[in-house]
């Protein structure tokens, strides 16, 4: 009895040093200590935890796509079991993605890159197609009677950002009118909203596509009567949409966008089993005044 129970608990120490040995590398283009990517790495933590894998979170100080495609590089060389990425800029990143891919790493992309994932050779992509989202904010506005609506983009250059203003403008049924701020720097983005909102009086919509816009913007349009929404949630988003001082905001549920490519990834090292569909889609899901409370004890858990 005692060489069976022994027996046993060798193999489950087996299992689990087994398990132990599986590492992914995370790449994104967004920092942890943003908070809308500080839930993606919270959702990957959590996912470390219950698959049981070593999991490693690497992002650039900055949106740098010379840099980002750097640390993947990095990422390969280091052979791990699997990677994760964010495609925010195909392009940039193309060569270091299909290396990963050529060298038999396993790859899933998480949050952008929904349109050039499979072409790439990646798995899967969780995360949300950001031209209908945009569509559906646009679409939204009109509804509520805007009819000259800004565009508050903190990355021009990356695809998704630039994807999101573009059907937000189709839904809206408008000509294009975007502002580029620079991520980072809240002051600026209040400036020029001032700025555009006084050149322009008869705006009378505004979308941020992050909180790290959204927040500054919140400011720069105290006092106005106009349809503001965003993209993702922070808690300040998250108190102005219960305080009715914005329409709506996109979720795209980015605990998720963390949490799945680890689980998928750890299952398909594991067991090969991967799902059946290419893209995972996590939103668009839509915040409202109407909704908020039951959204903010989640966002203080750092959830949503």
């Amino acid at each position: 009895m005692k060489k069976l129970l022994l027996g046993a608990l060798l193999v489950m120490g087996m299992g689990l040093a087994m398990a132990q040995q599986i590492r992914i590398v995370v790449v994104s283009h967004g920092q942890a200590a943003d908070p809308f990517w500080s839930v993606v790495k919270n959702g990957v933590d959590q996912a470390a935890k219950d698959m049981n894998v070593r999991v490693e979170y690497r992002a650039p100080e900055t949106f740098d796509m010379v840099r980002m495609a750097q640390l993947i590089d990095a990422a390969v060389a280091s052979r791990p079991n699997a990677i994760v990425v964010s495609i925010p800029d195909a392009k940039a990143l193309e060569r270091s993605i299909t290396a990963a891919v050529k060298a038999g790493i396993p790859v899933v992309s998480m949050n952008s890159g929904s349109d050039v994932a499979e072409k790439l050779g990646v798995l899967v992509h969780v995360g949300q197609t950001e031209y209908e989202a945009g569509l559906g904010a646009g679409k939204r506005m009109k509804a509520a009677g805007v009819k000259n609506a800004i565009c508050i983009n903190q990355e021009v250059g990356n695809v998704a950002l630039d994807l999101r203003c573009k059907g937000f403008f189709d839904g809206l049924g408008t000509k294009p009118n975007v502002i580029p701020v620079k991520i980072g720097d809240p002051t600026g983005i209040k400036n020029a909203v001032a700025a555009a909102l006084q050149k322009d009086p008869t705006i009378d919509g505004v979308l941020t596509l992050g909180p790290t816009a959204a927040e500054p913007v919140l400011q720069a349009i105290e006092g106005k009567k106009l349809v503001f929404g965003t993209f993702d949630l922070s808690p300040a988003v998250l108190k102005a949409l219960s305080e009715k001082k914005m329409a709506f905001a996109i979720d795209q549920q980015q605990w998720l966008q963390g949490y799945l490519p680890i689980v998928i990834l750890a299952n398909y090292v594991r067991y090969g089993l991967l799902p059946a569909n290419n893209v995972i889609l996590t939103g668009p899901g839509f915040v409202t005044p109407e909704n908020a409370a039951q959204v903010i004890d989640l966002s203080k858990k750092g959830i949503r």
